[in-house]
């Protein structure tokens, strides 16, 4: 029986310097680092996935990062908020730490259905979300990070994309991903998937003049909705080919398989199956403290770790 697309599955940013990236998402925002790969396009970059304990679709942020390259610009055609989960009793808390270790942000903003939220950016500028709502509890965070289990992140809450004609983009997830239209917020709109509610939320921007964003450093780079398993990916590949996008072959990326192609406003999407996960290489209690990579680069590793910078994962006490 056909699940649908099940809700987000990660969302792949590129940044800068990667020490700074680790040492923001890991520990300002207390992610687990899941994986520490390589990009399987581009080999001489990390690949790092942050997200709670156990690597759980839906709570998974990837950054490609390039070092001291050219930066980008967020603009039309492009994925440019990612936003967070936190409990409302916790958002006292977020203020308070996020002022401790001097980060900018603005808000509380009060939002729909009584949420609040706070805006940020990342060392690289990319602009965050933390949402306070509530059952935020439902769902666990990394319990043994830098920040009290009880006030974690608790994977996403959404993502906000901006393209210039947002009929095109509507009937794409409405028509064939199986989105349905929560609310309309003057040239906002949110639709859900799946079961619905926090981790399967994306907001459109309808902007028309709107300048078309330039994908570098500092830019997100492709969102990934989650499907059940490699059956209802290749469903999905025939079903999105059958409208006239341009579906890639189906990718085998270690940690799940997948597809990629454009939505009418230009954000690039992926298909991603929940299996096999990220525990198929590494026990659980050992997430993301190795480098892995795939069996066809194995050969090449020395040479590789000869290429990517050394970084240092944070240790905290217990």
């Amino acid at each position: 029986m056909s699940q649908g697309i099940l809700g987000l599955h990660h969302i792949t940013a590129m940044s800068g310097i990667a020490q700074k990236n680790v040492d923001f998402y890991v520990s300002v925002l207390g992610l687990r680092m899941v994986k520490k790969t390589v990009n399987f396009d581009a080999p001489d970059v990390y690949h790092f996935y942050y997200g709670d304990t156990r690597g759980t679709p839906g709570t998974i942020f990837t950054f490609f990062p390039f070092g001291d390259g050219p930066r980008g610009t967020s603009g039309a055609g492009q994925a440019n908020i990612t936003s967070f989960s936190i409990r409302p009793e916790s958002m006292e808390f977020w203020i308070q730490r996020l002022t401790n270790h001097d980060i900018i942000f603005s808000g509380p903003e009060e939002r729909s259905n009584n949420n609040r939220v706070i805006t940020l950016r990342d060392p690289d500028g990319i602009t965050l979300e933390l949402v306070a709502h509530d059952g935020a509890e439902v769902r666990p965070g990394w319990q043994d990070g830098p920040v009290p289990r009880e006030h974690a992140i608790r994977g996403f809450y959404g993502v906000t994309i901006t393209v210039k004609n947002h009929t095109l983009t509507s009937a794409l997830l409405t028509d064939v991903m199986g989105f349905r239209l929560l609310e309309q917020n003057g040239r906002r709109y949110r639709y859900e998937v799946g079961e619905g509610g926090p981790g399967a939320i994306i907001d459109v921007m309808s902007q028309e003049g709107a300048q078309y964003g330039r994908q570098s450093i500092g830019t997100i780079h492709h969102i990934a909705w989650r499907v059940a398993n490699e059956d209802e990916l290749v469903r999905w590949q025939t079903i999105l080919a059958n409208t006239g996008l341009q579906v890639t072959e189906v990718k085998d990326r270690n940690y799940f398989k997948s597809v990629y192609f454009r939505e009418p406003g230009g954000v690039l999407f992926e298909l991603a199956t929940d299996p096999p996960g990220f525990s198929i290489d590494e026990s659980l209690e050992n997430l993301g403290t190795d480098l892995k990579l795939p069996d066809w680069l194995e050969s090449s590793r020395s040479s590789l770790k000869k290429q990517l910078p050394s970084i240092q994962l944070p240790v905290f006490e217990r």
